[in-house]
């Protein structure tokens, strides 16, 4: 949902589809068993959070506030950040490492060959970083499944790229698993093409309740798969299921309580979810030094409770770091798993 960034995840091992394989060991240390992956031999549930911090009056990404929102986090019970494009500030990592939280490092298609996969220099970043403890999957693209017109009007094209990429990184990465931020559940093309994806993500909106896309991935894959994105924001742009109108955190509290309830109900199946997002993106819509409501994103209509995304409200905290209902929502939920 993150608009004019683009993501990639990239996680790097070959998996079989074959639902009857108890335990396959892809690559030197990573596994996946019984559709979860392994890191150090546990099974890893994802207890995500998007992280794209921006500051008031701009437009790039920021880390300013890093060690200040790596501190609510860790309060959060969150173990894992996802960002839409590479850290290159090794000591960025270095502090997220620090704090105990693992990376899911993003690629975008084409950044003019700023570590990006038309160019193939987002090799050299997984070379560069492959072994920092911090990294904990490689990411290929976010939602370009809505996007053929980036491609010349046909997917196939970026199927096979990502395809194509993930096996580059299998080659030169032992430790990591490739993944992707795809818009809703997969279909057969791209299920097809991309054998080489070892962990899929899904970015997810079905109201406050993804429940279905669960037993619907269970019928057509036994790979692992997490929600790269879901939640809610806090704005309701009209009244509606007892809501109104206006800023509204309790509305957002309430999405996200039934959402990660729904989520980690369906461990068989969910290895967790990175919700959206950590703090409020005033860059979004109009004025970057003001909020406003507003913004759009593809396939958003499934945006509780008002089918609407209102792209400046989606943080768990404000842009000043406040807390929202939601932060204590998400605190409940992710501290009362264990891994």
């Amino acid at each position: 949902m993150l608009r004019n960034v683009t993501v990639i995840l990239l996680i790097g091992t070959l998996l079989s589809c074959n639902p009857t394989s108890k335990m396959k060991e892809i690559t030197e240390d990573a596994k996946i068993s019984n559709r979860k992956f392994l890191v150090n031999d546990v099974p890893y549930i994802i207890k995500g959070i998007c992280y794209h911090p921006v500051q008031k009056g701009k437009e790039t990404r920021s880390f300013e506030n890093l060690s200040e929102d790596l501190a609510l986090m860790v309060e959060a019970g969150i173990n894992t950040i996802r960002v839409y494009a590479p850290i290159i500030e090794k000591y960025v990592l270095d502090e997220i490492h620090k704090a105990g939280i693992k990376v899911i490092i993003g690629f975008g298609y084409n950044q003019d060959g700023n570590y990006d996969i038309l160019s193939g220099t987002c090799i050299d970043y997984v070379n560069n970083f492959k072994d920092h403890p911090a990294i904990l999957m490689w990411e290929l693209g976010n939602e370009y499944n809505y996007h053929p017109e980036w491609f010349g009007g046909t997917l196939k094209t970026w199927y096979t790229a990502m395809n194509q990429t993930a096996a580059e990184i299998h080659k030169v990465d032992k430790k990591h698993f490739v993944t992707t931020a795809h818009g809703e559940l997969p279909d057969s093309l791209i299920l097809t093409t991309c054998q080489n994806i070892d962990i899929w993500g899904m970015n997810v909106y079905r109201w406050d309740n993804p429940e279905e896309i669960f037993r619907q991935w269970k019928n057509i894959s036994s790979k692992p798969m997490y929600l790269s994105e879901a939640g809610s924001d806090s704005y309701m742009t009209i009244s509606k299921a007892g809501y109104t109108k206006g800023v509204n955190e309790k509305s957002q509290a309430d999405a996200n309580s039934n959402i990660l309830d729904a989520i980690f109900n369906n461990q068989d199946i969910c290895s967790g979810a990175t919700l959206f997002s950590f703090t409020d993106g005033w860059w979004k819509a109009e004025d970057p030094s003001e909020q406003n409501p507003g913004g759009w994103a593809p396939n958003s209509s499934g945006v509780p409770y008002d089918g609407s995304p209102n792209e400046e409200y989606w943080g768990i905290v404000d842009i000043d770091r406040n807390k929202k209902q939601t932060f204590d929502v998400v605190k409940l939920k992710y501290i009362s798993i264990t891994q």
